[in-house]
């Protein structure tokens, strides 16, 4: 019994040492190669030289108190700043997509195809939260395009290539698979959002590049790395396709930034504590701790304390994953928000709208007779609450830019203005009324970050 179970492991222990030496035998097998996607694809993927001018600046030009003196002086000559970066032809007619960071800026955008054609290019919509850009080639016809692929069909193992210019060498083509799906809050720069992870090499110059996949389609715009040293430790982001998407349309319909739906809440991560405390089985999902009178989601029936855990059947985990399926979505969609109230899930309608300019801005900027000339200010409403970074809940008048005479006395942009030697201020006009009224003392009463402070000065 023991010989015959040792002559039929020996059989086996053949039979498997011959499948993996095996060599390839057939014409198919020979020919197995990623030669012709790549054949196909590159064409369409173009090296991007951009440069822009830049100023030289004195260090005491942001100092409150030196600032004026140095203003004029100690400026170094201008300098012309280049970078490069890769981008990805869309159209026929010459729309490409690429990094803000590469273009943003620039005063002259060279684009140098892989058949050694050269264009000029100009920005036509550039968002630098996102790090996407969409240019357009002057006087291009019937270029080499990629179609874009639905990146929410993309799954964690899938085979995909990326294709740019990495170390400024010229057009290089890596391989690798999808790592990881909704990864937010892990890239570099100023990009916040929602990526797909590759540990395709993706090295700097291989921003704005194509990320592909087996069938040559675009699935996402390679935007950056996680590593220590600068070169690729198999961390790759790339920016899903599907925003990309949004992006073209409001370029083409004429737009020259790009505008999010608003939400109009706040909200956190349900965590496992966070969880166990609101009652539910498993973390997951979005808990809303704030909401503005306006906001879409208040109108559509959610309230503070509801779980939202899906947007148009996609889960969602995070704020910023979140803002992405909205902004996907597109202003002036309807999305299906998936909520949770205790223990009973609930599917709504949220309208996308932008954030609403009510009341009006009405923004003042003080003359040169007025005291502190210079400050600009604007009513609050919820656009400027976007544009600011202020809290959900402010009111009032905000300090755009101080001015020079501002800044000398302590303002600084985002305080907000509630009151001028003891009149309260509810109104941007107000504010000028009220200093001109105020003498030679002056006291601000603003709301900076949460806290109260008064500014004294003679004028």
């Amino acid at each position: 019994m023991f010989r015959i179970f040792l002559i039929s492991f020996m059989v086996l222990a053949t039979s498997l040492s011959a499948q993996v030496q095996k060599v390839p035998e057939s014409q198919a097998e020979i020919s197995l190669t990623f030669a012709p996607l790549v054949r196909a694809a590159a064409p369409a993927v173009v090296n991007i030289y951009a440069s822009r001018v830049v100023q030289a600046r004195s260090p005491f030009l942001d100092d409150p108190i030196f600032g004026d003196f140095f203003r004029d002086f100690g400026l170094g000559r201008p300098r012309v700043q280049n970078s490069l970066g890769s981008g990805v032809i869309l159209s026929d007619d010459g729309f490409i997509v690429s990094n803000y960071h590469v273009v943003g800026q620039a005063t002259d955008i060279r684009v140098v195809l892989n058949d050694r054609r050269e264009f000029v290019a100009t920005v036509l919509l550039g968002d630098e939260e996102s790090d996407l850009a969409i240019l357009k080639l002057e006087g291009a016809a019937d270029m080499p395009h990629l179609d874009l692929r639905d990146s929410d069909t993309v799954e964690v193992g899938e085979l995909v290539l990326a294709i740019g210019n990495p170390f400024g060498v010229g057009q290089t083509v890596t391989s690798g698979i999808v790592s990881g799906l909704a990864r937010s809050g892990t890239a570099t720069g100023n990009t916040r959002g929602y990526f797909i992870q590759t540990d395709a090499p993706i090295n700097p110059g291989n921003s704005g590049g194509a990320l592909i996949d087996v069938k040559g389609r675009l699935v996402g715009v390679n935007t950056s790395i996680l590593s220590s040293s600068g070169g690729s430790n198999g961390i790759g982001f790339a920016i899903p396709s599907a925003l990309v998407a949004q992006f073209v349309d409001q370029a083409r319909g004429g737009k020259d930034s790009f505008e999010r739906p608003w939400a109009g809440m706040g909200g956190q991560p349900v965590d496992a504590d966070l969880s166990e405390s609101l009652g539910l089985v498993l973390p997951g999902g979005v808990v809303v701790s704030e909401l503005h009178p306006d906001s879409p989601f208040r109108t559509a029936g959610i309230e503070v304390g509801d779980v939202i855990t899906a947007v148009d059947g996609q889960p969602v985990n995070t704020p910023p994953e979140m803002i992405y399926r909205m902004s996907i979505r597109g202003l002036g969609a309807t999305a299906r928000v998936t909520r949770l109230r205790g223990e009973v899930a609930e599917e709504v309608e949220v309208r996308m709208i932008a954030a609403p300019e009510a009341p009006a801005r009405d923004e003042q900027v003080l003359g040169k007779r007025d005291v502190l000339p210079g400050v600009r200010l604007s009513n609050i409403n919820p656009g400027v609450i976007v544009e600011t970074g202020l809290p959900l809940a402010a009111q009032g008048v905000v300090v755009l830019d101080p001015g020079p005479y501002g800044t000398r006395v302590g303002l600084k942009p985002g305080d907000i203005v509630k009151g001028v030697n003891d009149q309260v201020i509810e109104t941007a006009d107000q504010v000028g009324r009220a200093l001109r009224r105020a003498g030679s003392k002056v006291s601000l009463d603003i709301l900076r970050g949460g806290q109260r402070a008064r500014l004294r000065f003679r004028v």
